[in-house]
This record gives structure tokens, sequence and C-alpha cells, in this order.
């Protein structure tokens, strides 16, 4: 059985299957009835109406509907999109055991604990027919596939077949039914005459539970409570028992015909799915669960695949491999189909069987061929399967194609892998000595190698001489002539292995994942995958073309992949050459896809820097859509997607984001929208060009900003004007403003006397000495005049003179990168074959020489008056500028040269990437140097899969520590911020430039080796409660260090080792001490567990001598003793030892124990750290990922107290603390 799909929920006890999208129905004994997407393995949906257990449930073959039928009496049809039920027949009068809909008309059969069978027409929403002629539960009923009859089952030890043609006539016939009409009453009671029983089938003892139709032959199998499987036949006059399948050992509870084989599949209360050969009548396969009975199949009516349902859930299965085992060598596949071995040339797309191979093994056991391998040097074939737990044969391919079924002799042996490693010879797995025995083309063994890890479970092809190990959770490649291992790699479970052409790149590929490496494993990439891989294959340029269930997606060497098209059913790859897919689909017919590989070539051109390909590709517009655009953004080549962008939105966005200036303004200016006038604003002020930002200000009509900016650009003249548009528009706060900027006293007072602000203005004039203004105003006040501070401290605000009055700040020079160069080509082209300069493109680019529309109105006259100049000069004046007659080609290249120059003056460049994410950018997995970088969120990813962490509170001052020490901060200017510097682990003063690589951190191997020291200190100056702090520091910190060797890490696996014991030790010896006195047996049992915690030789002297004070006081002098001669085997002090002496003297006067503990110290145990129970040698017990620390199964979920952050039991791949656990 290979399960595809598993669920854990209430029993289930109906299911099927949608005939068209990935989904099953699974209805629940709780009421429930879910929908799930068993290719993503996701619940998509739950229908809760039923009152009581749902056992019946069914999907219309065409329609978005399914029906249901449950203990409540009631059948539901539901519409899964409108996510609701449409209608309920009522009729029956008991619990509803199946319902199914028919495939052709629109009708229902439903059957029930009434002794009933219903057909609906749930069109009408009405019974059309009661068949009635049980006289016991009708367990099930089914409709042919094809003819016009029902089967029921019955606990009366019945199977009926009932005709139903004369319902089919009397209801879609024309006006058949006026003539047929029965009244409803005497139909309901004695049942109609238009459904008859055409045979009933008796043989079982029992009441029989399943009945089913074959799809296309005139059988019925059929199982019951008596155990067994009957299988009948029928004719148009009679039917009659044909065989009996035996081997249940409890009631028989589903029973159905397979699709595509001749097999029938059967479930059992006695918790086994039992496989059985229709045409030699015997047991081929038998596959059983633990705890739950099964209750129910189901089939796939157009694929390969079996459900059943449980008492915890549900599986979806399928019998055996539908991959073609297949091998591909230069323009040749072979591959094996239907017993023969075949040949598909690609290049002329010829298919020749070649020879026969062995007929495989029992159909359903899943024993056909399972891999291929071709020696091309020898014509020889090696083909693995499954047969005998694992078994391969060596097959000498005949110059001649065989002829008949005549197979040539091969040469057979036991192995689970077989592969070639050189010309004449290939390596065969033996697992059950862990060896890999090398052998010749005539199967003898010349040579066996140990296996690199005991547990090597695979082996696949990696060069001459040369194998790729798999084992629990890496890869190894070993090298078989020196027998060593070269290197690991970390790895899910790795099913298939594919390498390119020339042996450098290789995919592993796995259930879920793809991981691509060079030849040596390094630099892997990892692609995650929702659905199911099947198969892969290298392009010639590098790139990997991979199938998953529905699609057909690429993979570039640096692990950025995409989608290329969907797949109609499951494809394997087997070739790929330039636009052309070769694939085997799942009956081994040859396919080929033509794709369009533009997308991915694209990609890897900009990642192996092919500017010019990039460039190509852009101008053979091949390339669309947002898809795209957001890659290129996304890996920093804004300005390419600047070249095939033709939506003005996405072009002002890209050119914002790459700081081409120019283009966002062209894009502005098309667009003319005032949130893009603000965004260009802000980005060409962060460039400092000053004349964009104006215009923009302008087109915004942003009139504090644009004051601000004359201020700070020194423009008072612009300024002047502006304080004459405040006053048109009747601003007064703009006005005031302005006034301030430019320092006008006189104007200030004026402003603030017209606004009725007299005091204000009064005290403004005589602070600042205007006699007559203030002589003007205190005749207004009449008398009432404000108090005003001495004049010998005012001092008058000017506004600060500007260092720089030019039209632009200055801007940052920059060398223009490979695009900008095309661009300017490409724009020096242009606009010499247009012949003329386009030169509205030139108006309001920063040189202010259109009108500044500020909305004041015809009247407003004088306002527009007071603007001309703001930007140049008009008139007649200046400089003479005539037009030259220069040949085209000569404009075109100075126009490149001077585009192409390396230090013209440019826009500056969008920012680079911070330190922070240059570190994250390597795809480190410490954990350390992603919270070191600020990434959190990814650090708990990191610490959740690799130690089971589950609440980071108590780590959160060590990230915070480590982020903190990663950067340093440098004061600026008064006024201005600190700016960050990044430290970098391995800063080098002799090197002129050096990127951020690693970050560096703050804790040590070092400083956790003095902690410890301190810790040990502590612990024998009997302050455990600060000790217990100090090693649950540790186990915090050691998470969060980095070190470099294998070493290294085994030291800091014997720290974690110690801070475990002792931290356990610690918290029982606390825990004793919190116990009453009257709690002696309780105390006494914490003593001696604390003396079995791995501590060193004077804390464990100390923790011997309390037990034995403590034994001995409680008169329990046998298991005293115990203690004291531990302590003398530990040579403690003479004085130590003296009183020990004398302590097990007095004891073995009277070997006894007066108080009953629970401690044994014969028997070995390890010590639960929550409930402090010993967990003897043998009993269950679950673990914490990170320290180890054993709990007692109860505690399994709980947050380990050993840190307080690890969640007990939890799945996790272990501590990394360094890159050299990578690789040996």
């Amino acid at each position: 059985m290979l399960t595809k799909f598993e669920t854990k929920s209430n029993r289930v006890k109906g299911l099927s299957f949608h005939p068209k999208r990935p989904w099953i129905l699974a209805s629940l004994h709780s009421g429930v009835v879910q929908l799930w997407d068993y290719r993503m393995g996701t619940l998509i949906d739950r229908f809760d109406e039923h009152d009581g257990p749902v056992r019946g449930v069914h999907f219309h073959k065409s329609q978005p509907l399914f029906v249901s039928g449950g203990d409540d009496y009631k059948i539901k049809i539901w519409n899964y999109k409108l996510r609701r039920c449409l209608f309920t027949l009522l009729g029956h009068l008991d619990y509803i055991r199946t319902v199914q809909f028919h495939h052709e008309y629109p009708w229902i059969v439903s059957a029930s604990d009434d002794q009933t069978i219903r057909i609906w027409n749930w069109q009408s929403r009405t019974c059309i027919s009661v068949l009635t002629g049980h006289n016991h539960y009708v367990m099930c009923a089914v409709f042919h596939p094809k003819e016009d009859l029902v089967v029921s089952a019955s606990l009366d030890q019945t199977v009926r077949v009932w005709d139903i043609s004369g319902l089919r006539k009397k209801t879609v016939a024309p006006g058949g039914e006026d003539v047929l009409r029965l009244p409803q009453m005497n139909a309901d009671l004695f049942g109609g005459g238009d459904a008859v029983v055409k045979y009933v089938l008796e043989g079982h003892d029992r009441g029989v539970n399943w009945a089913a139709f074959h799809p296309t032959l005139p059988l019925i199998v059929s199982g019951a409570d008596d155990r067994q499987v009957k299988l009948w036949r029928y004719n148009e006059s009679k039917a009659w028992e044909v065989d009996t399948l035996r081997g249940h050992t409890n009631n028989v509870s589903c029973v159905m015909f397979h699709a595509r084989q001749d097999l029938i599949i059967s479930n059992s209360e006695d918790k086994s799915i039992r496989v059985w050969d229709m045409s030699k009548r015997t047991g081929v396969q038998t596959f059983r669960r633990e705890h739950d009975r099964f209750w129910i199949l189901a089939s796939h009516p157009e694929i390969n695949l079996l459900a059943a349902g449980h008492d915890g859930g549900m599986i979806v299965f399928k019998l055996e491999r539908e991959r073609p085992a297949c091998a591909t060598h230069g323009n040749t596949l072979y591959y094996v189909k239907d017993r023969y071995l075949r040949t598909y040339d690609f290049a002329t797309q010829r298919d020749n069987p070649l020879m026969s191979i062995r007929r495989a093994g029992s159909a359903g056991a899943n024993q056909g061929p399972k891999t291929l391998a071709y020696n091309p040097a020898e014509n020889a074939l090696l083909i693995t399967s499954d047969v005998e737990g694992g078994s391969y044969e060596l097959y000498a391919i005949p110059k001649e194609a065989a002829r008949g079924d005549t197979a040539p002799e091969a040469k057979r042996g036991l192995g689970t892998s077989a592969v070639f490693i050189a010309r004449n010879r290939f390596a065969v797995l033996d697992k059950s000595t862990n060896t890999i025995q090398i052998r010749n083309l005539q199967n003898e063994i010349t040579k066996k190698v140990p296996t690199p890890c005991a547990t090597t479970d695979a082996i696949f092809y990696a060069g001459t001489g040369m194998l790729l190990c798999r084992s629990e959770d890496k890869v190894t490649l070993y090298d078989m002539q020196q027998r060593t291992s070269l290197t690991e790699l970390a790895t899910p479970f790795i099913k298939y292995v594919v390498w390119n052409s020339d042996m450098s790149m290789v995919a592993l590929l796995s259930k879920h994942a793809i991981i691509i490496a060079d030849k040596r494993l390094g630099g892997a990439q990892t692609v995650h995958e929702t659905i199911r891989v099947k198969s892969a294959a290298w392009d010639d340029s590098g790139v990997l073309l991979y199938t998953t269930l529905n699609h057909l997606k690429y993979c570039l060497p640096n692990g950025d992949s995409g989608i290329i098209r969907t797949l109609d059913s499951p494809l394997y790859v087997t070739r790929v050459a330039g636009g052309v897919v070769h694939a085997l689909d799942r009956e081994g017919k040859n396919r080929t896809i033509q794709v369009d590989p533009t997308e991915y070539m694209f990609k890897l051109a900009l990642l192996q820097g092919r500017y010019d390909a990039v460039v190509n590709m852009v101008r053979g517009g091949g390339l669309c859509g947002t898809a795209i655009i957001s890659y290129l953004q996304q890996k920093g080549f804004p300005e390419v997607a600047l070249h095939f962008v033709t939506d003005e939105r996405s072009r002002f966005n890209l050119a914002v984001q790459c700081g081409n200036i120019e283009v966002a303004l062209q894009a502005a200016q098309a667009l003319d929208d005032k949130d893009t006038w603000y965004r260009l604003g802000v980005e060409a002020l962060r460039q400092g060009n000053y004349n964009i930002v104006e215009f923009s200000y302008q087109k915004t009509k942003s009139y504090e900003r644009l004051s601000f900016l004359y201020l700070i650009a020194g423009h008072t003249d612009k300024l002047r004007k502006m304080l004459k548009i405040a006053e048109m528009r009747s601003d007064v706060m703009g006005r005031f403003h302005n006034a301030l900027y430019l320092g006008d006293v006189k104007e200030q007072v004026r402003i603030l006397e017209e606004s009725g602000q007299l005091p204000l203005a009064y005290v403004a004039a005589a602070v600042h000495g205007l006699s007559e203004d203030v002589e003007r105003i205190s005749t207004k006040l009449g008398g009432l005049l404000p108090d005003v501070p001495d004049e010998d401290t005012a001092n008058l605000m000017q506004p600060p003179i500007p260092i720089l009055r030019e039209d632009n700040w200055p801007l940052l020079t920059v060398s223009k990168g490979f695009f900008e160069t095309l661009a300017a080509k490409g724009a020096a082209s242009a606009a010499t074959g247009a012949g003329a300069l386009d030169e509205s493109a030139l108006e309001g680019a920063g040189w202010g020489a259109d009108e500044l529309d500020l909305g004041i109105g015809a009247e407003n006259g004088e306002a527009e008056d007071a603007l001309e100049g703001i930007g140049g000069e008009g008139g007649s004046e200046g400089w003479e500028m005539e037009d030259l007659d220069l040949p085209a080609d000569v404009v075109a290249e100075a126009a490149a040269a001077a585009a192409g120059g390396a230090a013209a003056p440019f826009s500056a460049p969008a920012p680079g990437a911070p330190a922070s994410q240059r570190w994250l950018d390597r795809r480190t997995q410490l954990a350390a140097e992603h919270a070191a970088a600020g990434s959190w969120a990814t650090a708990m990813s990191l610490l959740h899969r690799q130690l089971g962490a589950g609440n980071f509170e108590p780590l959160k001052p060590y990230f915070m520590e480590l982020y903190i020490a990663s950067f340093a901060s440098l004061p600026g200017l008064h006024g201005m911020p600190s700016m960050l510097a990044h430290l970098d682990r391995t800063w080098n003063s002799d090197a002129s430039s050096q990127p951020p690589t690693t970050p560096t951190l703050l804790y040590s191997l070092s400083a956790l080796e003095e902690s410890l020291k301190a810790a040990y200190k502590l612990v024998t100056e009997g302050k455990f409660s600060d000790a217990l702090r100090s090693f649950t520091r540790m186990l915090h910190v050691i998470p969060l260090t980095v070190v470099e060797s294998r070493k290294e890490v085994d030291d800091v696996k014997e720290l974690l080792t110690i801070c475990r014991e002792y931290h356990t030790a610690l918290r029982c010896e606390l825990k004793r001490k919190e116990l009453r006195d009257d709690d002696m047996a309780r105390n006494a049992e914490l003593a001696a567990y604390f003396t079995h915690c791995r501590l060193q030789s004077v804390h464990l002297a100390l923790s011997l001598r309390s037990a034995m004070t403590i034994f001995f006081k409680l008169k329990n002098f046998a298991t005293c003793a115990t203690f004291c001669r531990r302590l003398l085997e530990l040579n403690a002090g003479a004085k130590i030892a003296e009183q020990a002496r004398t302590v097990l003297a007095a004891c073995e006067k009277n070997p006894s124990d007066a108080v009953k503990v629970n401690y044994d110290p014969r028997n070995p145990f390890d010590l639960c750290a929550i409930t402090f129970t010993p967990i003897y040698k043998g009993s269950k017990y679950v673990e914490d990922p990170y320290t180890g620390a054993r709990f007692v199964p109860d505690c399994k979920g709980q947050i380990s107290p050993l840190g307080d952050f690890v969640r007990i039991g939890a799945d996790a791949s272990g501590l990394y603390i360094s890159t050299s656990q990578q690789t040996r």
C-alpha cells in the first residue's frame, strides 16, 4: 500500500471521491461531513447539519452537488459551491445507511434500517419508488454503472438484485408517467411494479454488510458478518455463487472490485484491508492497523486511487507504484512497459520493444520494476523491484530484438538498491549486513564495503566509483575506492537523484522538496513544494525542469523556481531539449510537450550576468506580466523591468525604485495625479534635485512645502512672491510663515494687526522698535497695553543664510550600469532617427518655464505677474544658439560615448542592501546570526525546527543583546541622528573593502566555560537558587552561540549535558527543601534522586552525605548503607570517609527500612524533570529535544522546565551551532 493522504478524525462511515477534482468527502460518526483536498492535504470545508452519525455520502458526476444520509432519517442534497444544504428529502423511518446518485438520471438510491430501499428524483424532490422485500436492516444499495439494476445487501443474510427498467420507462419515457402511475399509498406499502426483484442471492450465514457490481463484467461481490467475501455471477435468467474468499477474522464491512485490475478489495472490523486476486481467488496482500476497525471503502472513478475509513479517520492510497521504470542514455530512452523492455528514440520518435523481461509479481502486490539502470559500455540493464523484500535482475541486452515471450536469462540477487558504478561493476546494498557489495557482470561478489552510516537504506550513482548513500536525514557522498565519506548533506527523505549531462550538478528529489547542489554536494539550494514532486530532468543550459502532480515547473541553480504549465495528469520527465520536454505518463506512453523557455532562460541570464542576452530577450518582446516585474524588483534589477514596461504607473514605481528621476518625471507627467507628483517630489528631494522638487510642489499646490524649499535654498525673491500669493489666497498663516522666513517684521506686525491680534501686534512692534506702529496700535487698544519684555535681551530672528545657492544641490557621481548605457544608446538612436528633439519633453523638467498653476483665477492677475521670472530670464537676452547640421551617425556615437562615461554625473542609485540583509543572504541556518541581524522571526523559526522551541519569551533579552552587540552607534552632527555601523565577525583591517558576511556575536564558548566555573562555585557554596539561575542562563545562551570546529561542537554538547544534569539536580533539591517536615518519605525520595544526577565528585559527595543523614534519621538503614558504600567509593576526604564507615557499621547491624519509599538503588533509572519520579529502564518516556532530558509520557506537549522554552516530545532536527555540522 502506498499511502497518499491520511486524516485523523472521528470514525469515518462514508467516503466519496470527486470525479474530476482532487477532493474526497468523508462523513463522520459525529454528524459532520468533511471535504478534503487529498493532493494538498488540507480541509476545504465542513458541513454540519445532520443530527447524529452520517453513514452515506456521494458526489454527483457532473453537478456541484453531493448527497448525504444520516441517523436523523434525512437525506440532504448540498451544493458545495454555495456551501449550504439545498433541500432535505424525508420519507425513511429509520437510520439511512447509504446514498448514491445515478450516473445518468436525476435519481438517488438510499438504503435504510426501515427495511426499504428508496429511489428519489432529486430534481422534483420526490420519492419515485420504494423497493420492499428485505426483512431486516438494508445495509447498502448501489446502482449498476451501466444497466438498469440495483444491488442491495441486508442483515436478513441475502443480496438482492432489482430490475428498475420499468422505473426508467415510467419516469424517463415521454408520457410514461401518466400511463404507469400507481397510487402513492399503495406504492409505499407494497412497492411499485416499476422496480422488481430479479435475483435473491442466498449463501451467507450472517447478515450481509455490502454488495457491489463489477464495472464491466456480470459479477457481484458481497461481504458479511460471517467473515466471508463471496463472488457471484449472473445472467439474464439466474444468478449463482462462484466462490468464497476466506481470511478475515471479523465482520467484513465493505467490499468492492478494483476499477482497473482483476482484484477485489475488502475491509473488516478485524482492522485489516485485504486484496484478493479475482482469477486465482487467493489473498494477495493484507494491510493492518493497530487499533482502528475499518468501515468503508471508496474508489476513484478515473484514476488509480482508493480510500478507506476507519475508527480514527481515513486513508487515501493506491496498491502499487505507477511510475514507469526508465533510464535515459544519449538520444535513447529505455523503459519497462507490460513485461517488455522498450526503447524510444527522441529524435525519430520511434518506439521499439527490445526484449521480454520476467513477469512481475501478483497484481496489487506492488512488485513491478522499481528502478532501471543502463550500462552503455556493456549494453547491460539492471532492474530492481520489491520482490522478496528487495531484489535485482541483471540483463544482457541482445543485439537483435527478441521475438515472442522468450525472456533472456537474468542474473538475480537480493538487495534493496542496485546501481552500476563502473564499466563492468555494479553495487548492491545489503541492508541486513549494512554492506555494499561490488559485483561483476557475472553477478559474482568482488568486494564488500561497509556502509558509511548504519542507517543507510538506499544508494544512488554519483560518478565512477562514487555513490550517494541515503540514510535517515542525510545523504552521504561515498568514495568506494577510498572507503571514505567525502561529504554529507542534511536532507529530507530522498527518493530520486537526477544528474545533469556533465555530472557537475545534482538534484535530490524528496516527496515535497528538491535540493540542488554541485557534484560535491556544495552550494545546496532547496525548493519546497506543497504538492508531491514526481520527476525531474536537467536542461542543457543548466536549468532543472521538474513535475509535480499537476504542474511542470523549473528551478534555477540559485533555487528560484516558477511554473511553466499545468498538467492534466502526472508525467515523468525523461529528457529536456530546447523547448521540448519528453515524458512518460502512467500508462507508459511517451508524451512530447512544447514549452516556452523564455522566462527561465531570461532569469538564468540575469543570474549569470549575461546582460546582452537579457536585453535581446527584452527587445524580443517575449516577456510580460507582473510576475516578471516583481521578480526583477525582488532581485534588485528594477532598471531591467523599466525597459519593457509600458504601463505608466508601473514605469513610475520602477523608476522611483531604481532612482531614475528622468523616467519618473516622464511617467508623472503622463499620469498627472497628486499622489504621483508628491512621490516624485520626495524622491527628487532625496537625490537633491531641487528643480524637480520645486516643479512637483508646484503641481501639487503644496504652498507650505514650496515656501520651506525656497527658505532652505536661499531664494528670498521667490519667498516674497509666495508671500504675495498667500495674501491673494487670504491665507493668514501662510502669509505669516513667509514673513517669518523672510525676517520681515513690519509685514508680521501688519498681518497680526489685520487679523485682529492687536496685543500680539503691539508686542511685536514694541520689541522690534517700530515706534510708529506702536503708537497706532496703542491708540486702537485704548490704554489696555500688554507687558513688553526688556528690549535689551531681545534679538531679531533672521532666517539662516544657505551655504549653496545653485539650481541643484551636489549630486552623487556614479558610473552608469550596463542597462543605463544601453538605454542611452537606444535613446540616442531614437532621437537621431526622429531627426529632431521633442522640445515638449523638456517642458517643466526643472527650468520653471511654464506657468505656476496656483488656481487663483483670472481676477488675481497681479499674482500671476508676481511669479514671472521665478525659473529664468525671458526675452531676447542670453546666449545665441544655432543648430548645427551634423551627420546622424556622428550624433549617435557621441551620445553613446557620453552615456558610457566612467564618471558622468548621474542621479543617485537606489540604496544598497543593509548589512543585516547581506548577513542573511548566505542563507545561514544559525539562529544566532539571524537574531544578530534583527530577523527574529526566522531565528525563532530555526529554533522551533532545530530544538522544538515553543515559548520564546525567556529568549527575548538574549535576542536583544545579540542584536545590540552586532552594531556600533556613531554619533552624528548636532541635531542629526546617530549612524549605525555593522560589526562584522570576519573584518580584516588590512582589506581595502570588505562586504558584510557574518555578524559579530556576543556569546562564545569561552564565556560559557567561565559561566560554568562560576556556577560550580555557587553549588559548592550551597547557593542553589543562584546556581540554578546561572545554569538556566547557560541553557538560554547555548543555542545562540556559534563555534567553528567539530571539537568545539562536541564541547558545547558536553556543556549542555552538564547543564541538564545540574539543572535537574538543583530543582530536585530545591523542591525537597520546600516540603513540610511531616512528608518525610517524599523528602527522602528526593534526596535519593539527587544522588543519581551526574555531578562533579565534590558535589556528588555532598549529595550522598545529605541523603545518608536523611535516611539514617528515617531509620531506613538498608538504603542508607548503599549511600555509605557509594560515598566510600568516591574517595572523599578522611573526615567524610570516617563518618561514612561509622554509619555503615551501624546500618549493617539492622539492615532494614522502616519507611517505604519509591526508590530502588539496584534498578537503573532516569529522573523525570517535572514530576521528579524515576523512569526505570524499559519504561516509556518522552524527551526534551534540546537537552535530552527525559519525562514521563503524560508530560508530552508541555514546555520543558529546563530553560522554559522547548516543547517536550517535539519533532526537531537537533542543536545546530556550527557550519562544520553540515560536512565532515
